[in-house]
């Protein structure tokens, strides 16, 4: 299995090549050269399969430089009771007939990026022991994506993580659990603005080829092909739960700022997992369902993306929504080039031929928004009806999924983090606080570590720099 980039480098690359880089030297993001493919036969010897061989055998199609065993014994170290809470590791909760919750957020940070990241920090580790050398991660979060990227790699040998995020804009409790880690080789940056600046820091970065050898610089943002290629377990593991024969077809509903998760989606059903729509759910910050609805997509500026209660998914650049649009253009490097270089740069954004964006109903995506209101309405009815708490992403993703689920449709809707992430819209919705698991009490009185910055390129490689452990 070889990779190439999005906009153009054809050079065929292995995935242990990639693991420890971002983007691509020319700025585009690796994908594989081809979607290995899963017949009804592979479907049948999977379905019985305990979560961590799933995930080795899944990995095992697009990794061949890593020794099966060695890939093996990684995913059953990461997919664990202990670290997941049961045996299913992503076990469905049935709301009504046909529509289902995929429990993902039951890891060390209460959110679905576990998931991936605790794959990736054992990746991490066991390929720079193989090479002896050291990583410095930077990252962009607006929330899960660095707490989870912090336990996952706090304590890694040869690992440091640089992580920005958007100053004041987290939950209490999200800027707890990052902030409050004391781990030497974590690194706290709080930028002063939106999450947008923050990913373009990173990109910014990830572009100065000279800067990003020098110091090492890798990723654990989505723009990370591993951590994607994880994600995309967890869709067969929910498609085996909510199926009984191998070719019935589910869909998904899922919430999607960054378009990370859902593209993991994308790749299972490129891969042939009997997948029939995917519910593409985005919260007021709708860059993703303007580009669904209308072909037009359209990045917005810092003072047009809105602060609000699903604050995970307040992003107006979806970084990972370029891998689509690359197998929308029937791999086009070229033109995608154009798209996401010039296009976003010049005129900040692009807008889609009707023959091209026709097709994403053949890819079947399908979007739509949610509000403040929904949120509210939806945790309180799923609470109220079924006696289950929801946040108010997996919210979203609940409402856009009962809108636009059609009859006989069977959804099954990812959940994205527990509720007492965002205990105030909890409140707010219910007059009450959500659980907190008993190790968590407390968290946001711990003694806090984190640098406030500008968005500003120079001030971060400085700060690089001055941490760098060579």
């Amino acid at each position: 299995m070889r990779y190439v980039s999005t906009r153009g480098d054809a050079t065929p690359r292995r995935f242990c090549e990639i693991l420890l880089e971002g983007l691509a030297p020319d700025g585009g993001l690796y994908l594989p050269e081809r979607y290995p493919q899963v017949d009804v036969g592979t479907l049948a010897r999977w379905r019985r399969l305990p979560y961590a061989e799933l995930a080795s055998e899944i990995l095992s199609l697009f990794i061949d430089d890593i020794p099966a065993a060695d890939l093996r014994a990684l995913c059953e170290r990461t997919y664990t009771r202990e670290r997941f809470g049961t045996d299913a590791i992503v076990p469905l909760r049935p709301l009504e007939p046909g529509l289902w919750i995929e429990a993902l957020s039951n890891g060390p940070t209460l959110a679905f990026k576990d998931m991936a990241m605790q794959l990736l920090g054992g990746l991490f580790e066991y390929e720079l022991g193989r090479r002896g050398e050291r990583l410095n991660i930077l990252g962009a979060t607006s929330g899960d994506t660095g707490s989870a990227a912090e336990y996952a790699m706090r304590g890694k040998a040869g690992v440091q993580v640089f992580m920005l995020s958007p100053h004041g804009r987290m939950s209490p409790f999200q800027q707890a659990q990052m902030y409050s880690l004391p781990d030497a080789n974590i690194h706290n940056i709080a930028i002063e603005g939106v999450f947008d600046d923050c990913q373009d820091i990173v990109k910014a970065v990830s572009s100065d080829l000279d800067f990003k050898r020098r110091y090492r610089i890798g990723s654990v943002n989505s723009i990370n092909w591993a951590r994607l290629l994880a994600q995309v377990v967890y869709y067969f593991a929910g498609w085996f739960q909510a199926t009984s024969a191998n070719d019935e077809r589910v869909s998904f509903a899922v919430p999607s700022g960054n378009f990370g998760n859902v593209c993991a989606g994308h790749i299972a059903r490129m891969m042939g997992l009997p997948i029939g729509r995917l519910l593409l759910a985005t919260n007021e910050n709708d860059v993703l369902d303007e580009f669904f609805r209308t072909g037009r997509y359209r990045v917005r500026a810092a003072a047009e993306t809105h602060e609000t209660s699903s604050p995970s998914m307040d992003i107006s650049k979806a970084s990972n929504f370029e891998r689509f649009v690359f197998d929308l253009l029937g791999r086009d490097g070229t033109r995608t080039r154009e798209l996401f270089g010039t296009g976003l740069s010049r005129e900040g954004g692009f807008v889609l031929d009707a023959a091209a964006h026709a097709r994403c109903r053949g890819f079947g995506f399908v979007s739509g928004r949610s509000t403040h209101a929904d949120r509210l309405a939806t945790i309180r009815d799923t609470w109220q009806r079924f006696g289950t708490m929801i946040d108010p992403h997996t919210a979203d993703g609940l409402k856009v999924a009962r809108e636009r689920r059609l009859v006989d449709e069977r959804v099954v809707v990812l959940e994205t983090a527990l509720p007492v992430k965002f205990s105030s819209t909890l409140v707010e919705a219910l007059g009450q606080e959500p659980p907190r698991p008993a190790a968590l009490a407390g968290i946001e009185s711990l003694p806090r570590r984190c640098e406030v910055l500008p968005p500003d390129v120079a001030r971060v490689k400085a700060l690089i720099a001055a941490h760098d452990r060579r």
